[in-house]
């Protein structure tokens, strides 16, 4: 497989060697049965990658954003919903582990047997309300591989609030790709002892966590988009030679290879800054989108049947996109840019 990101050191090479044989042994299409989910999840844990990225001192790998870039990009290109549930797992973990309280479940999601869906208050698919000491509403869609994760709300700049599953109704939702993510909606009536409330935690921190994690994934699944795309051009034959041999041909995989390959080192290169996160995040999915239809093109009529991967790379990134609620997002960070206050749902009544 291929990599257009930055020099690699051995330890690297290592990892994305593993992670592609780990794929090559699992020729699995995932779909929403959570006991393969689950399985996949508890092998990636084994292998040391679910919270690779996460700090020492809480339990983690300790790994520096390349190498946790390349876990997620491998992630992207063969089950973008376990990429995007692992990149939760490390948002999460770096808010939950500032708080005793949380012990248990940080370790709960470094051994992949809990799960957290991580949602931002300011986004229009969440609708909270405090009345009291009762925090109601709903949340439109959570897409964490799992089919009761706890829900982490991140409500202002230095608070989040985590609710438990047994105050959660989840309703499985349909969505367009995005096979293993378990997507759910999920309505909310929790009482105090259904509530955490996380104080002093960077959750600008976390926000920026997301997001690159987004574009990593997305630069994965652009990537394998468009090998396939180069490979199937490569191996069909059309006017006596391979469809490789047509320069139309050899330019659109070139820009289907440069895209992925923009995707990535946005992931990579970015500063922890909301701005510049937020505009990886919306190129690296954006450019998903837009490369693997060009790679569906690539394929001619044989791009739309479910034998051939190209239609599922389509869909996986149009729903990735959705799942990580950049236009949410967008909102927020105008907000920061102009110094304001986030602006959120979660109120109290009166």
């Amino acid at each position: 497989m291929s990599w257009h990101g930055p020099a690699l050191d051995s330890d690297q090479r290592d990892l994305m060697a593993m992670l592609d044989a780990f794929a090559a042994d699992h020729d699995l299409v995932l779909t929403d049965e959570p006991e393969a989910v689950a399985r996949l999840t508890a092998e990636l844990v084994e292998l040391g990658v679910w919270t690779l990225g996460t700090a020492e001192e809480h339990g983690g790998g300790g790994a520096d954003r390349t190498t946790t870039v390349i876990a997620l990009e491998r992630l992207g290109r063969t089950w973008p919903a376990l990429g995007w549930a692992c990149a939760q797992a490390h948002a999460a973990i770096d808010v939950l582990a500032s708080d005793e309280r949380c012990a248990d479940l940080v370790g709960r999601v470094h051994a992949g047997t809990a799960a957290v869906a991580v949602v931002d208050a300011g986004s229009a698919h969440v609708r909270l309300t405090r009345s009291g000491t009762t925090l109601s509403g709903s949340v439109d869609r959570i897409d964490a591989a799992a089919e009761a994760p706890h829900l982490l709300v991140l409500a202002d700049e230095d608070r989040a609030l985590l609710i438990d599953p047994a105050a959660l109704t989840y309703r499985p939702l349909r969505r367009t790709g995005l096979g293993g993510a378990l997507t759910r909606s999920a309505d909310v009536e929790a009482g105090v002892a259904e509530v955490t409330e996380l104080t002093g935690v960077d959750v600008p921190a976390a926000q920026v966590r997301l997001r690159l994690g987004a574009a990593a994934v997305a630069a994965g699944t652009a990537a394998a988009a468009a090998d396939t795309a180069a490979a199937y051009s490569a191996g069909r034959q059309q006017f006596g030679d391979a469809l490789t041999a047509l320069p139309t041909v050899r330019q659109s995989l070139l820009a289907q290879a440069s895209g992925s390959a923009i995707a990535l080192a946005a992931a990579v290169a970015v500063a922890d800054d909301p701005v510049r996160s937020l505009s990886a995040a919306r190129e690296a999915c954006d450019g998903a989108i837009t490369v693997a239809a060009a790679a569906l093109q690539s394929h001619g009529g044989y791009g739309y049947l479910a034998e051939y991967p190209a239609e599922r790379y389509l869909r996986d990134a149009v729903s990735l996109r959705a799942a990580a609620d950049l236009q949410g997002a967008a909102v927020t960070t105008a907000r920061t840019l102009v110094g304001l206050a986030p602006g959120t749902s979660l109120r109290k009544d009166g």
